[in-house]
């Protein structure tokens, strides 16, 4: 994500000449305190700038234009105090390309109903400028976030902090760049692979792929001194086995996983890349699979997706940017089935990040059954309970697909002391059986971004921001009415230009 103290979301408030300056200047005042009451709540990602107030179509289209081109803009906020005619408003909508969110609020919260007279009617009538900007946004089909309340109110606060991520996801989105190192579609996968042309054009992805022999030029031009702090950074976070500390037989392995960290590590930031995608299938030059450089490198904050897969990687470094509480890349496993107990088990080969872990990892070396190299080390762990998404992209042959299924993860039923890999379990929403069914009717991969901090709505927001097809499964989630969804979006989007 870009830097949030740069990130910024204007506040653009639309009324007419026709009431006079009077009104002018109240409305000016009164649109100040509310920018200035949302930028120091703290609950947003970006500063809120109040802007002038917007009284004519040539304004509004300067506007528009401006926070086109200012970097830091990652989205505006509109609200009309008074009466704002949508006319005035087309030229600047029409060419508006960041996120906008309708806030539909007034400035007093309660009528004083013994003083009301047309003085007030006039100036206090957002219920009916704001319907009027309605008709323009829906006119336009215009994607926008319409947030409804009072603006001091905890839920709009909420649902403009989901918003308000969301917008600067995209941000991030637009100046995303992926590295793929190794093989381009590993063993024939289909749901790993896409259109990488359309996925730029719609989502802003730069898809760049490396032979693994490059990495390892990276790897072997490591320093020396590099390796020593970093391995004691090791030893402090996380509880390391015997054979891996100072003195151990298999302290080599670890130097070498450190070597690979600080290679994948300089690679990315030379490059200026969020997110990469290693393969088993193509080790060339590297001794071991990665699995700690990538757990570590998601725990900072990249996108990462096993097996080739670019869309799962930058999936994991925008949820990133919306949740910090615990973002992994993950796989769909294996289930346990008994009665009443229904519940997935996500793990990978090695690489679930850290962030996830409910209390402190241990650093192990185990065998690792393909590949054909080295045995490699990672970080051990079970997933904190709580909420989260299981998020994934699939490419439906001329368009790109969201599927979000919210699910609960949860303690392991038994212990698994012989698991050699991190891992998560979890029960999908609205249960087992229908999260399962209606994540295989809507087409959803088997590699997923596994967010414990982030919603279905910010999503949501997001891929409407994006212009791509969102599925939902959730609480409330109807496989009939899903199937239905599934029709009707097809159709739609065949008519879409």
């Amino acid at each position: 994500m870009n830097d949030p103290e740069q990130r910024e979301l204007w506040f653009l408030t639309g009324s007419p000449h026709l009431y006079g300056p009077e009104v002018l200047d109240r409305v000016a005042r009164d649109s100040a305190e509310i920018a200035g009451f949302l930028d120091r709540a703290g609950r947003l990602p970006a500063r809120v700038v109040w802007k002038p107030t917007l009284t004519g179509p040539d304004e509004i289209l300067g506007a528009c234009l401006e926070a086109n081109s200012t970097w830091a803009c990652v989205g505006v906020i509109a609200w009309m105090h008074t009466f704002s005619p949508a006319r005035m408003w087309i030229a600047g909508l029409s060419r508006l390309d960041k996120p906008m969110a309708h806030l539909h609020t007034q400035y007093n919260r309660d009528l004083p109903w013994d003083r009301i007279d047309m003085d007030f009617m006039n100036l206090n009538q957002s219920a009916h400028g704001d319907r009027e900007f309605g008709f323009i946004g829906a006119r336009l089909r215009m994607n926008r976030k319409i947030v409804v309340g009072h603006w001091q109110e905890e839920d709009v606060l909420v649902k403009l902090d989901g918003w308000a991520r969301a917008a600067c996801a995209l941000e991030a989105s637009r100046r995303l760049r992926i590295a793929r190192f190794g093989g381009m579609n590993m063993r024939d996968v289909a749901v790993t692979g896409g259109d990488r042309v359309e996925a730029q054009i719609r989502l802003g992805w730069s898809v760049n792929g490396y032979g693994m022999g490059d990495l390892a030029q990276w790897i072997a031009a490591v320093g020396q001194a590099e390796v020593p702090p970093l391995l004691d950074e090791y030893e402090a976070r996380y509880t390391v086995a015997p054979e891996l500390r100072k003195g151990g037989s298999r302290r080599a392995s670890l130097e070498d996983a450190a070597r690979q960290e600080l290679g994948l590590r300089h690679f990315l930031q030379e490059g200026g890349f969020g997110a990469f995608t290693t393969t088993f299938e193509d080790l060339h030059g590297v001794g071991q699979l990665p699995g700690l450089a990538c757990q570590r490198l998601m725990a900072d904050g990249y996108g990462f997706g096993a097996e080739g897969d670019w869309k799962t990687a930058a999936l994991v470094r925008l949820l990133k940017g919306m949740a910090p509480d615990g973002v992994s890349f993950m796989e769909d496993y294996t289930y346990h089935l008994a009665p009443g107990e229904e519940c997935v088990l996500g793990a990978h080969m090695l690489e679930v990040c850290p962030s996830l872990a409910a209390g402190r990892p241990t650093l192990e070396i185990h065998p690792l059954g393909i590949g054909g190299k080295a045995d490699p080390c990672r970080l051990i762990f079970e997933a904190a309970p709580g909420p989260a998404v299981n998020a994934t992209l699939v490419d439906m042959g001329g368009r790109m697909r969201m599927i979000v299924n919210e699910v609960d993860i949860v303690p392991p039923p038994r212990r698994m002391p012989r698991l050699p890999v991190a891992s998560a379990v979890w029960v999908p929403r609205p249960d087992f059986r229908r999260g399962c069914e209606g994540w295989i009717l809507a087409g959803g991969g088997h590699h997923t971004a596994c967010g414990r901090g982030a919603t279905a709505g910010q999503l949501e927001d997001f891929a409407g921001m994006a212009g791509i097809e969102f599925v939902r499964i959730g609480a409330g989630t109807d496989l009939a009415s899903l199937r239905n969804e599934l029709r009707w979006n097809d159709a739609a989007y065949r008519l879409m230009p």
